[in-house]
């Protein structure tokens, strides 16, 4: 039988009247095996196919079509999402500079203050590679010589917490903010050849300091965290056990990474700071093991709770139902939950 027969038959046996889908398609198979010999027993594989998706797009038409009104809405959401974010952004700009105009240009002190404010309230993620360029530049046009390494050194440690505190602290995002923070440095330094090693290795010591900052920030805060907070802790305790015990690797992968796609003479500069910092980078070891430790210590019993919480979870109908469809998509569906568990980390922890 060709396929688009058969596609047809269980269309026009099929009955809505029933209101029991188990009772829906059990009727239409009968009907097929009794009414025009169609036996489930003697198709072959796409047959099958064509009658089973035949009678799955039947059943989801409804809920189909729902989804796709549901999924036009979300992305007229998302994007409207996305213009107030900018508007958002823009009024912060807006409210900072009209202040800033009120201040005089040669009183140092109260634009360093209201500066550092601006940093806590703007999201630097987003135009990070640009202020990390113009932070560098600035620094180097205004400093003396003896003291633009510190004042470079001293700005990038602040924007890399500052950047890093505005989320969650995991692995993938604190990758990319190094990275978009030394590649923005690279440039500068390879327009700047004479002082090239400086920049980068200011560079260099700033991320490190603001790291260790983030992370030690973290570790503080891990015993005033509210209630809801801790939950996702425990939820996410072995990811972020994990990212704590390879900062320091992650770090010398970032500065490796870029020295790889830089310019031979960039390249021998990085490599040389890098071995150069093997101390300094026991310091991130030490506090990433004490961070680790303290939370250890406090989530640990929780956290075998909760997984024991969970393994009774399993045995639930719905969870047998997910289990026939196998481990492999339960790691799917892991991995898809560990964005929005992260992504709550972030919303229930307060700013400072």
């Amino acid at each position: 039988m060709k396929l688009e027969e058969l596609q047809d038959s269980f269309k026009s046996l099929y009955n809505n009247k029933f209101r029991s889908l188990d009772k829906r398609v059990t009727s239409v198979i009968s009907l097929a095996a009794n009414e025009q010999d169609i036996h489930i027993n003697k198709l072959n594989l796409h047959e099958i196919k064509t009658l089973t998706s035949t009678i799955v797009d039947i059943e989801t038409k409804k809920l189909h079509n729902e989804l796709e009104e549901l999924m036009a809405k979300k992305e007229q959401i998302e994007r409207s999402l996305e213009r107030k974010s900018n508007e958002l952004q823009e009024a912060k700009y807006n409210v900072f500079n009209a202040i800033e105009s009120l201040v005089a240009e040669n009183d140092s002190p109260t634009l360093a203050k209201l500066h550092q404010a601006k940093l806590q309230n703007i999201d630097l993620f987003d135009l990070l590679s640009e202020t990390v360029e113009s932070a560098i530049i600035t620094a180097l046009e205004k400093s003396k010589d003896s003291e633009a390494n510190e004042t470079i050194q001293e700005v990038i440690k602040e924007l890399t917490y500052q950047t890093i505190k505005e989320g969650t602290l995991n692995t993938i995002r604190v990758r990319k903010i190094l990275s978009t923070i030394l590649h923005s440095s690279i440039d500068i330094a390879e327009a700047s050849p004479n002082i090239s090693a400086d920049i980068l290795e200011a560079t260099l010591r700033g991320m490190r300091a603001g790291l260790l900052h983030s992370i030690d920030r973290f570790k503080k805060r891990l015993a005033f965290m509210p209630l809801e907070a801790k939950h996702i802790l425990i939820e996410d305790y072995d990811t972020i056990m994990e990212d704590l015990s390879q900062t320091d690797t992650l770090f010398l992968q970032v500065v490796q990474t870029q020295a790889n796609e830089s310019t031979p003479s960039t390249r021998k500069i990085l490599l040389e700071i890098n071995k150069k910092m093997h101390h300094d980078l026991q310091e991130l070891v030490h506090m990433s093991k004490e961070t680790a430790q303290v939370m250890k210590d406090r989530f640990s019993s929780l956290a075998k709770t909760a997984v024991k919480t969970a393994d009774t979870a399993l045995h639930s109908e719905a969870a047998k139902e997910a289990k026939r469809m196998g481990i492999q998509a339960l790691g799917v569906a892991k991995s898809a939950l560990g964005s929005a568990i992260k992504s709550a980390k972030n919303a229930i922890e307060p700013k400072e």
